[in-house]
């Protein structure tokens, strides 16, 4: 079964406040999204990366695929309005409709090959698989923002993340179900969780951030001088 990494990364930005893609911006002299397209380039699993860009963003992207060699992408898809817009539209680029996706966010740059690997290989068991961590702190639901409603239960509640891996017919038929019924969900899992998908947590890291604001570029810059993630 071929395996295909689909890297979204045409989102707004809007909490980083930079008119430039956050994807681009170097940590110790690396953009962010090198670091992803250089994993899973040397995965010898991944036999195809589709990157998603906007046609802005078009340029930067394919210098960096030229300059660090990421010979594995054949071809870019286009960004969507939305993100699972962006998703559906890599996929629908994938030839072999019995291969695993595996989608991995752009600007998530310390994924290991390791945690990749987990990933797909619980894949047999479930629909879907995605990389999770234990909440940390108390979560509370709340009522306008001023009021508490309700503590949630910490040990019940986990903090998503990416890879999420699915077979491509799980994961096209949950998006375009998702298309024709006007639905948006935030992140993959969530769109074949609703359509009835049995989903299987696969333990991650906490390292494993999403570059969202320039303080975020701060710890990666931290993590890389200090030697990176060897988990």
């Amino acid at each position: 079964m071929p395996t295909v990494a689909v890297i979204p990364g045409a989102g707004q930005g809007s909490r980083f406040n930079s008119e430039k893609n956050k994807i681009f911006h170097t940590i110790c002299g690396k953009p962010v999204v090198a670091y992803v397209l250089e994993v899973f380039q040397h995965l010898d699993i991944i036999d195809e990366i589709i990157p998603v860009l906007r046609d802005c963003d078009l340029k930067d992207g394919e210098l960096i695929i030229k300059k660090y060699g990421i010979s594995k992408v054949k071809r870019i898809a286009p960004g969507g309005q939305i993100r699972q817009q962006s998703v559906l539209n890599a996929i629908k680029l994938i030839d072999d409709k019995s291969a695993c996706v595996v989608i991995h966010d752009g600007a998530r740059p310390f994924i290991t090959p390791k945690l990749v690997l987990e990933c797909v290989e619980s894949l047999s068991e479930c629909d879907g698989t995605v990389a999770a961590v234990n909440i940390k702190d108390t979560v509370k639901t709340v009522r306008d923002n001023l009021y508490v409603e309700k503590t949630l239960k910490r040990q019940e509640l986990m903090a998503v993340q990416t890879p999420q891996v699915f077979r491509y017919e799980t994961i096209y038929n949950a998006y375009e179900r998702a298309l024709a019924d006007n639905i948006e969900f935030t992140d993959d899992t969530s769109a074949v969780e609703h359509y009835g998908g049995k989903i299987k947590i696969v333990p991650s890291f906490y390292g494993n951030i999403k570059i969202t604001t320039k303080e975020d570029m701060d710890y990666a810059e931290f993590i890389v001088s200090r030697g990176g993630f060897t988990r």
